[in-house]
């Protein structure tokens, strides 16, 4: 098989992901922080260790502020509900995932309120579009660090500025950017960021986690034991504690930590090199072929290993049937849980064939990719 939808998960995962989850279910099992015994005190370092190579990517913050969840789309949820409330208005851009726009929706009926940012239909984001949209009530600005249609990176920077002048908090959803470029909150005046393990950081699914900037205070969304002040009924004040109630995905963050120094020894500049060599071959060749429709930027060089097409007079849904079926080539169709981004590049309601490439992935698996991609379109002259 050649897996080309690493924009939902990656695959293949390194040995030593799969090595460190298979030792701790065979051989330390403890559950971190509610024994003294040492199968839980060396659940607990595994854990802790996670929690600083996390720290340490995004430009050595306080480890204490890195929440872990189970997913980008929890960590999204506990970002938005725990720090909005009634009367508060957020921004956001026509480019985000459901993770955002979902949550979002959701709060209307609670009163807090939220506007679109247009994006122009190759899913580019103009700064100076933003000014005009803050309303004295806005709270929050939630912005998609790359879009996972059309792999383009948002300037984040530029909005983080704007937002900080104004007292406006930032949230980053960096779901298909952890583990690709490196990112320091500090730097991008990011408050909140909602990050994958599975992804970039290659490791298990199950694992995600937000980042909160000090000083900055966030409501539970979920509360009970946290193995710390058991004494007591309330809530623990302490961070993380005071978010991560309930038992951890110990075996998954142990193989997150493998992650990460994966992608610590391969190096964010040669992940990203070979991303954007194995995109230029893919655009070259289809943009060579009859009746292939590309989206997104034209300029790749702000772009992740993502990119999205369809081909003219068949359903995406069907070109990716045939490239798994008779090809084993794995891409996703569809509208990707970002109907309000298909919107804006114009390919709602029936979606697009989307292609996103891994640090794995090779130069012969792309051409592979592009001869079957001209048989497709043989096949649909006939």
């Amino acid at each position: 098989m050649i897996y080309l939808d690493n924009a939902a998960t990656s695959f293949p995962k390194p040995k030593r992901v799969i090595d460190a989850v298979t030792r701790y279910l065979k051989e330390i099992g403890g559950n971190p922080g509610r024994a003294a015994h040492a199968s839980a005190r060396e659940a607990s370092g595994l854990v802790d260790r996670t929690r600083r190579l996390l720290a340490s990517l995004l430009g050595n913050v306080d480890p204490s502020r890195i929440i872990f969840t189970p997913s980008t789309t929890v960590a999204l949820n506990l970002a938005i509900k725990g720090s909005l409330k009634s009367g508060d208005h957020v921004l956001t851009t026509s480019m985000e995932h459901n993770s955002v726009l979902r949550p979002l929706n959701g709060l209307v009926k609670l009163g807090v309120t939220h506007s679109l940012i247009p994006c122009s239909s190759s899913g580019e984001l103009d700064p100076a579009d933003i000014p005009p949209l803050i309303q004295p009530q806005t709270r929050l600005i939630a912005l998609v660090h790359a879009s996972n249609v059309t792999g383009n990176l948002m300037p984040v920077g530029e909005v983080g500025k704007v937002a900080r002048e104004r007292g406006i908090l930032l949230l980053l959803d960096a779901a298909q950017t952890m583990g690709k470029i490196s990112i320091d909150p500090e730097i991008l005046f990011v408050d909140l960021l909602a990050g994958p393990g599975h992804k970039g950081l290659l490791g298990p699914m199950g694992t995600g986690f937000l980042y909160v900037r000090p000083g900055l205070e966030l409501e539970p969304l979920w509360e009970g034991g946290t193995g710390t002040h058991s004494e007591s009924i309330k809530q623990p004040e302490t961070w993380p504690e005071r978010f991560e109630s309930g038992t951890c995905n110990a075996p998954g963050l142990a193989g997150l930590a493998e992650g990460i120094a994966e992608v610590q020894h391969l190096g964010f500049e040669a992940i990203a090199t070979n991303e954007r060599r194995l995109v230029e071959i893919l655009l070259d060749g289809l943009s060579q072929f009859p009746g292939i429709i590309l989206y997104g930027p034209e300029d790749r060089r702000f772009c992740t290993g993502t990119l999205a097409f369809n081909v003219q007079e068949l359903d995406c849904a069907e070109v990716a049937h045939i490239l798994d079926k008779v090809y084993s080539i794995a891409v996703r169709s569809g509208l990707h849980c970002a109907p309000e981004a298909h919107r804006t590049i114009g390919t709602f309601p029936h979606g697009a064939v989307r292609v996103s490439v891994g640090p794995y992935n090779t130069e012969e698996e792309m051409h592979t990719f592009l001869k079957a991609v001209s048989e497709v379109l043989e096949f649909r002259c006939r």
